[in-house]
């Protein structure tokens, strides 16, 4: 799998693995402070952006893909980044890369399998899109509007609806990500990882609960947390200055 990447900087490597429904550009701002400091690499997972679409999406594949990108740009030593499935995806790389890893950085995701299905309205929406004969993002946006009220969340799925040859479509593999949904919500437990990590969590977040300490101990027993104020899920897009403060800080302790 040929993943599409693109680099930013020069200097120590970073790793960007954006979330569900996102892709690289996700996590641009998270970059643009990192650029000048570091090598950027900002990933688009299989079946997001303008990454190939395939019927299978483990986290095992994910986190394959991703190292073969690192391989690809000849980097020995690196550190990951990785928002919500992101996240995941990071954390599954740690048993395969665990001595090249300088830090581990998870936003706002736990190393559990969550049984809540929370996208069932985004799936919908985007259902409904792909079955119209849309001109604009506008005529798209007024589809998902049926499904998905919220009109952040309907900006940001939108940033991955796009022209084609054959006219407007999602960038991402829907029927794929339907398909592959309780693997993406699942979990399997991983072997501890010992390195540099932290977990960042959104204060208002539902995605990292005081019934996961135990697991993140179990699993990352060297790891850090830290709590923004005030935010949610996408706490670095709702609090740039402040999270990308807390990365930096991470990354230049000893």
């Amino acid at each position: 799998m040929n993943l599409h990447y693109q680099v930013e900087g020069q200097g120590d490597a970073i790793i960007l693995i954006h979330g569900l429904f996102g892709s690289a550009d996700n996590l641009g701002l998270i970059a643009r402070a990192l650029k000048d400091k570091y090598k950027v690499i900002s990933i688009d997972l299989r079946n997001h952006g303008r990454s190939p679409h395939t019927e299978t999406f483990t986290y095992h594949e994910m986190a394959s893909d991703v190292v073969k990108v690192i391989d690809q740009c000849d980097i020995e030593r690196f550190s990951l980044i990785g928002h919500s499935m992101g996240g995941k995806v990071a954390m599954a790389m740690t048993q395969v890369v665990t001595n090249r890893l300088n830090h581990l950085i998870v936003l706002d995701m736990a190393p559990v399998h969550y049984h809540v299905h929370r996208h069932q309205n985004v799936f919908a929406g985007l259902q409904e899109v792909a079955r119209q004969s849309i001109n604009n993002r506008k005529e798209a946006e007024s589809y998902l509007a049926q499904h998905v009220v919220e009109p952040g969340v309907r900006q940001f799925l939108l940033k991955s609806f796009a022209k084609t040859d054959t006219g407007y479509d999602w960038r991402f593999n829907v029927e794929g990500l339907i398909a592959n949904y309780d693997t993406i919500m699942g979990w399997e437990e991983i072997p501890a990882f010992h390195g540099k990590t932290l977990f960042i969590k959104g204060q208002n977040s539902e995605y990292i609960q005081p019934e996961h300490r135990e697991p993140i101990a179990r699993q990352f027993p060297a790891a850090k947390a830290h709590m923004v104020a005030n935010t949610g899920h996408w706490l670095h897009a709702e609090k740039p200055e402040t999270v990308n403060r807390i990365i930096l800080n991470f990354l230049q302790s000893a």
